[in-house]
């Protein structure tokens, strides 16, 4: 069946539609049946239909939809409050999506230097293999030429420095820069892990030069990474944090986190959103809260990495070390890839995963990504690698 003219061909879509999901699990139209290792690229969280978030959207449905920022949301207060308590900031705004809170955590360090007197410290510091959105500010935040050939001229204010080199960094920062821009890991860059010890050296060089320190946790956030934020497992504070994907576990949900020195230089007037944080999204976002927070879930949740680690570990081992498919892994907690050689494809990996019911996402770097949903099992696991092995065995094949 080929898709209807009338969707712009902004996506080269695979023809497969879905009528359900079920947990780690979804079925299409023909009945087949596929392990969710794509999580709708690390938005659903907590899989398919969870009861919990089901429950919670059913009946905030049946109550109230939308009504606007103009008034207090009380389901937006208790989303906020519990990102609060668990984490460094201390002021949310919420809005819709990844891109939406990148660009509104760029607004947020930009306006606290302006409110300090500094108007012309506007400079935000990026990462070479960055993604962070693709509205047109953050297309010049990006590390890919791709993405912006064909709109115009790049929005200014916008350096990239080497991923992962601090003498690359120390050699632009200045006082023009208002803010350092940083994903803990980069997912559309390839599955790419900051080295040990490179975002404490980012905290100290932003703070010693009065810029800001902004951890985009658009993919690794809310739990992916073993914690409920990524900062937490370097020791570090960042100004703003940037989240969306996995907050809403499916619904459209994200938020620019700040401290309270820097949050509070938006004042009324400064920014907003429409339909950020109406109830039936704060009801979501809360019911995954609720879900993350759980007691045990996270220390759970990093049984299960450690197992998936092991598990990628022994598929490489495996692979033919004379002429292997894998060259390494990458990335960390649940947003793991494979780095494939450069005669395999990540394109061509993931599609003979899909023949044999194994949904994958492709990345930068020929990097096939894994984004299993949270609660995934270790049953569900070993079969994710089963699948895997005979992917590798098949591509050795042709």
């Amino acid at each position: 069946m080929t898709i209807s003219p009338s969707i712009m061909t902004t996506y080269g879509r695979i023809d497969i539609a879905f009528t359900h999901g079920e947990g780690s699990y979804l079925y299409s139209e023909d009945g087949k049946k596929y392990l969710d290792y794509a999580s709708g690229i690390a938005v659903n969280a907590f899989g398919h239909c969870h009861p919990k978030l089901v429950e919670a959207l059913k009946d905030q449905a049946s109550k109230l939809w939308h009504i606007s920022n103009l008034y207090r949301i009380p389901e937006q207060e208790t989303v906020a409050e519990k990102l609060v308590e668990n984490s460094c900031a201390d002021r949310v705004f919420f809005c819709n999506s990844g891109a939406e809170a990148t660009e509104g955590a760029v607004k947020v360090a930009r306006r606290f230097a302006w409110a300090n007197g500094e108007k012309d410290r506007t400079e935000i510091i990026c990462a070479t293999g960055a993604f962070h959105g693709r509205t047109l500010a953050m297309l010049a935040a990006n590390d890919r030429p791709l993405f912006r050939e064909g709109f115009g001229p790049s929005a200014q204010g916008f350096t990239h420095v080497e991923w992962g080199d601090i003498e690359s960094l120390k050699n632009k920062i200045g006082k023009h820069v208002a803010a350092i821009l940083v994903e803990p890991v980069q997912g559309e860059g390839g599955a790419r892990k900051a080295p040990r010890g490179y975002l404490k050296l980012l905290q100290d060089i932003s703070a010693e030069n009065g810029s800001l320190l902004i951890s985009d946790e658009v993919q690794i956030g809310m739990g992916r990474s073993g914690t409920l934020f990524a900062y937490q497992q370097e020791n570090i504070e960042p100004d703003i944090v940037a989240l969306a994907k996995g907050l809403g576990g499916g619904f459209p949900v994200g938020a620019v986190m700040a401290k309270a020195k820097v949050g509070d230089a938006m004042i009324p007037g400064t920014h907003g959103s429409t339909f950020g944080g109406n109830p039936l999204a704060m009801r979501s976002a809360n019911a995954v809260l609720d879900l993350l927070l759980e007691d045990d879930f996270l220390k759970s949740l990093r049984e299960n990495i450690t197992y998936f680690d092991n598990k990628m570990d022994a598929l490489i081992n495996d692979d033919d070390k004379v002429s292997p498919v894998i060259l390494c892994k990458k990335g960390s907690g649940m947003l793991r890839g494979f780095h494939l050689t450069e005669k395999f494809a990540a394109g061509d990996f993931g599609n003979i995963s899909r023949e044999k019911g194994l949904l994958l996402v492709g990345a930068a770097e020929n990097t096939i990504r894994l984004l299993p949903p949270l609660n995934t099992s270790k049953e569900e696991i070993d079969h994710a690698f089963e699948i895997l092995s005979e992917v590798v065995k098949e591509i050795k094949k042709n």
